[in-house]
This record gives structure tokens, sequence and C-alpha cells, in this order.
């Protein structure tokens, strides 16, 4: 009965392993399919994905890149995507942060209230706001900058950061705290010299995520600039607005814009996955 069992047991093991693992790759398969499609047809010209026709080895070109690298317009919009992205993410780290540090380790009245109304904020739709920022953006002569642009995304950055950091500050022990306080540290310097270190994995785990909803951001980006501060987003939309559909060039725009991406993502993975195990624990 023991060995049955025993068997049983392996056998179920498997089976939920492999049922597992064809779950996953099926999920994985579909999450790539979009990416591999628009990667393919950036080698393609526009008659042959227009037309329909099979890929072939044949049908390979470095002409849309080509295009769109002397494409003085996306190479703009890159450039303002990266400094924009880069911009709002310091921000939003540095105001989430103070502002989740005062709602974790702060008592005062209204503080749960305060915390839910920025996830509130967070869950508005940007296109409640897009046009209360256009107003506003344009009388302060803000409107096609890339300040006005940090700061928009700024707004939609700073909730999330505030609510990722929580269980984070949260989780630290007051004893750090308080033996800072009684070796004379100020509230300045508790926040900077010992918060701030411990819970960098949830810094890592918030600057990636803040820096990606910037980076993909269209709305905002199309609505609030113009010429000067427009986006890489923008920037292949552009390519998809004229008479002719240039879907080799927009591919090829796409999957350049990928490759910052994954360079800062797979630059942070460690400490991405070790900031996503930690707060999982520690919420």
């Amino acid at each position: 009965m023991d060995r049955r069992s025993r068997r049983r047991k392996r056998t179920r093991k498997f089976l939920i392993n492999l049922v597992v693992a064809v779950v996953a790759f099926v999920i994985l398969a579909i999450e790539l399919y979009p990416i591999a499609i628009t990667v393919l047809n950036g080698f393609r010209r526009d008659i042959h994905i227009l037309s329909g026709q099979p890929f072939k080895l044949s049908q390979l070109t470095l002409r849309s890149y080509q295009l769109v690298l002397k494409n003085a317009g996306f190479r703009i919009g890159m450039r303002n995507s990266i400094v924009v992205g880069l911009l709002s993410t310091f921000i939003s780290l540095l105001v989430g942060a103070m502002a989740s540090y005062g709602i974790a380790r702060f008592k005062f009245k209204g503080r749960n209230s305060l915390a839910y109304s920025f996830l509130v904020l967070r869950m508005l739709p940007q296109v409640s706001l897009v046009i209360a920022l256009y107003l506003m953006f344009s009388d302060i002569g803000l409107r096609d900058t890339i300040s006005g642009l940090t700061l928009a995304h700024t707004s939609f950055n700073v909730p999330y950061v505030i609510w990722l950091l929580l269980p984070f500050f949260t989780a630290v022990d007051r004893a750090y705290e308080e033996a800072a306080m009684v070796d004379g540290c100020t509230r300045q310097g508790v926040f900077f010299r010992i918060f701030l270190p411990i819970v960098a994995p949830g810094l890592v785990v918030g600057a990636v995520f803040a820096f990606l909803n910037s980076w993909n951001e269209f709305m905002y980006a199309l609505i609030l600039t113009g010429v000067k501060a427009k986006t890489a987003p923008v920037a292949i939309n552009g390519l998809l607005g004229g008479e002719t559909l240039t879907w080799g060039q927009a591919c090829a725009a796409g999957t350049i814009m990928l490759i910052p991406v994954f360079i800062f993502t797979l630059g942070m993975q460690k400490f991405l996955i070790r900031g996503i195990t930690a707060g999982g624990v520690k919420g």
C-alpha cells in the first residue's frame, strides 16, 4: 500500500507539473506572438505585409529600419520618451516614497482615507483628465514641453508607487527608527539613510513599472504635445496616419522601441525578482 500510495503521489505530482508547464507555455506563446509578428514584419516590405503573403527568408530587408532611423521625428520621439520616462520615474519614486513613508509610519486621522484616495485617483480613466490638463497646461505654458508631459506622467505614477511601497515601509521594524533617533538622526536622516536602503528592492520594482508606464503611455503624449515634446508612441502613430500605411516602418519602429525596455528590465531583473518576492511576503 505504501508503494502504491507513493506511486500515486509521484504520478499526481508529475501530472500537475505537466499541466502547469503546458498552461505556462500556452500563455507565453500568446504573449510573445504579437512581438514576434512585429519583429518579423519590421524586416519585410509593405507590399509583402499588405498583400498577406506568407513569410519567406527571401523577403528579409533592412529598408524599413533605414527609413525609420533617418526619420527625424522618430529620433526626437525616442529621445523625449527616454527623458520623460527617466524624469517621471525619479520624481515619482521620490514623492511616492515620502508619501508612502508618511502614511505607513505616522498615525493621524484620515490616514486610511488618504491612502485610498490615491488608489481612486489611479483608477480614474485618463480620458476624463486629459482635457483639464490640456487647458491648464495651455494657460501656464506647459503644453508641448518636456516638463508638462513629465508632470502628467508623474500624476499617474505617484499613486502606483505609493501603494507599491506601503507594504515595504510597514514591514520595517520600528527599532531601526528609534535607534537612529536616539543616536541623533533627524527625521529626514531616518528616511534617507535608514528606510530607503531597507526598502531598496521595492524602489527597484517601482522604478521598473513607473518607467514602463511612462514609456508606453500614449493618450497624454498625443493630446498634450505637438512637435517639440512628442514621444515615440506618437511618432509611430504618425507613420500610420498618412495616405499610405507604412506597416514595415511602424513594425521596425516598434521593435526599436522594445530595445530600451528589454535593456532596462534585464538590467534590473535580479533586483526586480527580489523586490517582487519581498513585497509579496511582506504584504
